[in-house]
């Protein structure tokens, strides 16, 4: 059906709307009139009072005021700020709902954006326990009329919402939030201003080792150094023991990046460690590290077995990180080529390879779409090749090369099924077949869904 291209919707006024479907961020889809409209906090086969809110050309967005007729999938969220804070956008759906949601938005991207019919996506891989999931937790501090708001961005804005619980973190984080809270007030430190660009604390970040125990305090402050720092310290300390690192972390500009390039450690180390599998890995401020500790072993063993490999591989493992699958391909490789154009990541990379006693895996700093194309020019291939890119997908030189390259097997980690789907179709349009695809749920109660992916060469 043509879409109106005038405005057909009052605002403010109620409508009944019978929600079809969600969007892959969950957001529930309807139609009135035969014009989209879009609605957070419902599902599929519900039938709900709204309010429109905002409208465009091509869409509108509605408010839920009233549930008529609910889903069987419905239950009560958990967390008493949820229709409001950001994090959770589907903790309304019972989680085995949850589960065939993100099933169903793979299947849909590879076929509708992918044209592949006839793909094997299994079901998704689900948590046992889906709760207290997060080893990290980046706190936005502010102020309202005097009180200092430590908490999560309300949905698509900057007001902090403040919460004394979320259940997607460890107990810990939620409690040092409140230590340091109470020795702002106490020590009478200044809160930054987005918009004036004033004031001292801007962000805390708590890490969390899920194997060792150990705890990462991480201050970002518009300065150089934090008064009576001593004294929060000791307050840290008194009521959590397994901290091992405090960091002041320098960010004076003025920018939504949330860490600065500078750590001061005002105690302990410069990081904390953790476990993938049997595998070491040091965790500074700045290190990329999976935030799912439990599921990214699941996703990585996924990773292990995909690759199918027998002992005398070279593999490639490009947007690699800080070598965390690499180590893991390491077990049954001849030789892994890692390769990272994070610089810093390569450090660690190379650290952690050196701290396991890794000796068939080489780091390389550089673009994916550049390094490969130079390593192939000069003869090195890869028989497998692990790619786990940003959002945006692989870069399109570095999918001719792999195409020239012709390696046995492909193994695709995604994290935004669209561009997945849109690699996937042009690699089997160049002599690639898709074997299988197995979504893994890293991010319990939010839309987002990871998938790894087998493609052979036919």
């Amino acid at each position: 059906m043509k879409q109106p291209s005038q405005n057909i919707l009052s605002q403010n006024k109620t409508y009944k709307i019978d929600i079809t479907g969600l969007t892959h961020e969950g957001q529930g889809v309807g139609k009135i009139q035969g014009f989209v409209v879009f609605v957070d906090g419902v599902l599929p086969g519900e039938n709900v009072d709204i309010k429109i809110v905002k409208q465009t050309k091509s869409y509108a967005v509605g408010r839920l005021v009233k549930i008529n007729r609910s889903s069987k999938d419905r239950v009560k969220p958990f967390c008493p700020v949820y229709d409001k804070c950001g994090g959770c956008a589907v903790q309304h759906m019972t989680y085995q709902a949850q589960l065939n949601f993100k099933k169903d938005t793979v299947l849909q991207n590879i076929t509708r954006i992918g044209g592949l019919q006839d793909v094997k996506v299994n079901d998704t891989i689900g948590m046992e326990n889906p709760y207290k999931y997060r080893n990290k937790v980046q706190y936005p501090v502010g102020c309202d009329n005097g009180e200092i708001k430590i908490g999560f961005y309300e949905t698509r804005s900057h007001n902090i919402i403040d919460s004394n619980l979320c259940d997607i973190q460890p107990d810990e984080s939620n409690k040092i939030r409140d230590v340091v809270r109470n020795f702002c007030k106490e020590a009478g430190v200044t809160i930054y201003d987005e918009k004036t660009g004033k004031g001292l604390l801007r962000h805390v970040m708590v890490r969390k080792g899920f194997k060792t125990g150990e705890i990462m305090v991480v201050l970002v402050i518009n300065g150089d150094k934090l008064i009576k720092s001593d004294e929060l310290v000791k307050k840290l300390l008194e009521e959590f023991p397994d901290i091992m690192s405090i960091i002041l972390n320098i960010n004076t500009r003025n920018t939504n990046i949330i860490l600065g390039d500078k750590n001061v450690c005002i105690y302990g180390q410069k990081y904390i460690s953790d476990y993938i599998g049997s595998f070491r890995f040091e965790i500074s401020p700045l290190s990329f590290f999976q935030v799912n500790p439990i599921q990214t072993e699941v996703l990585y063993e996924k990773a292990l077995e995909y690759a199918g490999l027998s002992g005398n591989e070279t593999v490639f493992d490009l947007y690699c990180g800080i070598g965390t699958i690499s180590l893991f391909l390491s077990q049954k490789a001849k030789r892994v080529v890692g390769v990272e154009v994070v610089a810093d990541a390569i450090s660690d990379a190379k650290r952690n390879a050196e701290l396991n006693g890794v000796s068939n895996v080489e780091f390389l700093v550089g673009e994916a779409e550049k390094v490969i194309p130079d390593l192939y020019a000069q003869g090195v291939k890869a028989d497998v090749v692990v790619v786990d890119p940003p959002r945006k997908g692989c870069d399109q030189v570095l999918l001719n090369t792999l195409v020239e390259m012709q390696p046995q097997r492909i193994v695709y980690v995604s994290c935004n099924p669209s561009t997945l789907a849109r690699d996937l179709k042009y690699l089997t349009e160049q002599g690639f077949e898709v074997m299988e695809v197995q979504p893994v749920d890293m991010f319990p109660w939010t839309g987002h869904v990871e998938t790894i992916c087998l493609m052979s060469k036919k």
